[in-house]
């Protein structure tokens, strides 16, 4: 098998960087572990900044998302028994989009089909080689038969249990990890929404945050030991906790049956470089941010945008100073996530084993940054994302 491009994992950046290559007429073939099925039910965020709106649009990937997503004007944040809004259009004349994860893939899946992208779901077995010279390929199993996919470049989308970033060298990474002690406790409900926008909420007990899928589907969280376990919580424990959290004297959380439970852990992880000879990581693959701040989806359609410019540099004029500059160019970005992602979780989470000072001073944080202009700003400008270059 024969290809310009190869890309390992067909999550948002693998399926992404498809699309993207082929309106510019560069072949690429996606590999990806896990069956069609799985990668379009899995239900995961789907805060999206404007910027990547504006690229799924203009890529012809706009339609679904424009009658099924909802645009949000502003979030709230709720500490000490009220709400407090961050209007974003005002402060930054941009609004965020709320479109599942899952229907993003939906409809990158059918963009590549539709064009008769190479596309294989339940491959297993997925090693690469030769990235340090002008030949990589990446071998692989498939429907019982052993491949070889021959490529000009390697593209590592495959996640942080993938193993694109295990074929760099140990000895040319740094890997940056800071891994919190505390995690999300996530319930899907099917009810109408709780509120127009998604509530951000700090209180003694811990975070909770309020957030929507569709006019019937909710999605919430609240902050939980990470080694929990399911099961220990009763539908009636949770509501009771996400009452406690969120509820103020005129808003309440709307109940309804929750049918998927879940604890997912926190953690920030960034890996340098992000490209090795012509393997190239890009998403999960190379960084993790705690959720707290949306940046998870948009960071890796932030990678996306780079390495697109960077590969179409490329098969027109055979420059590679773009591909050279991909880890540089990505991480400015990349590391102004990580710092808004970790301000935003260590201020609205309850921090155990600091001082009451510490706590105070928390609140005090809440309190300047919902009544000054300058910092209410910086905050919502963070929130619909910086510029990727």
């Amino acid at each position: 098998m024969r290809t310009q491009v190869g890309i390992i994992g067909a999550g948002p950046a693998g399926l992404l960087l498809s699309h993207l290559l082929h309106l510019q007429g560069i072949d690429s073939v996606v590999l990806e572990s896990r069956s069609r099925e799985q990668i379009e039910s899995t239900i995961r965020a789907g805060v999206l900044e404007p910027g990547t709106v504006d690229l799924l649009a203009e890529a012809g990937l706009g339609a679904r998302m424009k009658a099924e997503g909802t645009v949000h004007d502003g979030f709230e944040l709720a500490f000490g028994g009220k709400r407090r809004r961050v209007d974003l259009v005002e402060l930054t004349g941009k609004a965020i989009t709320v479109y599942a994860q899952h229907e993003v893939l939906k409809d990158l899946v059918a963009a590549r089909c539709a064009a008769d992208g190479a596309l294989y779901f339940n491959v297993s077995g997925t090693t690469i080689d030769g990235i340090d010279s002008d030949a990589p390929s990446i071998r692989f199993q498939h429907s019982g038969a052993e491949h070889t996919l021959h490529c000009d470049f390697v593209i590592g989308c495959d996640g942080s249990q993938g193993v694109s970033r295990a074929a760099i060298p140990e000895a040319l990474r740094q890997d940056y990890e800071k891994v919190f002690p505390f995690g999300w406790f996530g319930i899907l409900v099917e009810a109408p929404p709780s509120s127009d926008e998604l509530v951000y909420a700090h209180h003694d007990r811990g975070f909770a945050l309020v957030s929507t899928r569709s006019s019937t589907v909710q999605r919430m969280y609240f902050q939980c030991d990470p080694k929990d376990s399911v099961n220990a919580w009763s539908d009636d424990r949770i509501w009771a906790e996400m009452h406690t959290r969120v509820d103020t004297e005129d808003q309440q959380v709307i109940e309804g049956r929750i049918f998927q439970k879940n604890i997912v852990g926190m953690r920030s992880f960034v890996s340098t470089k992000m490209q090795h000879g012509r393997l190239y990581l890009t998403g999960d693959a190379a960084h993790i941010v705690p959720p707290t701040g949306a940046k998870g989806l948009n960071l890796a359609v932030s990678d996306v945008r780079v390495l697109t410019a960077a590969l179409q540099e490329f098969y027109r004029s055979g420059r590679e100073h773009l591909l050279e500059a991909y880890s540089e160019t990505a991480l400015r970005r990349i590391w102004r996530a990580e710092h808004f992602s970790y301000w935003m979780t260590r201020m609205m989470h309850r921090l155990d084993g600091v001082s009451p000072f510490e706590q105070q001073l928390q609140i005090a944080e809440l309190e300047h940054v919902t009544t000054s202009r300058s910092a209410l700003t910086a905050l919502a400008e963070n929130y619909v994302g910086t510029s990727a270059v």
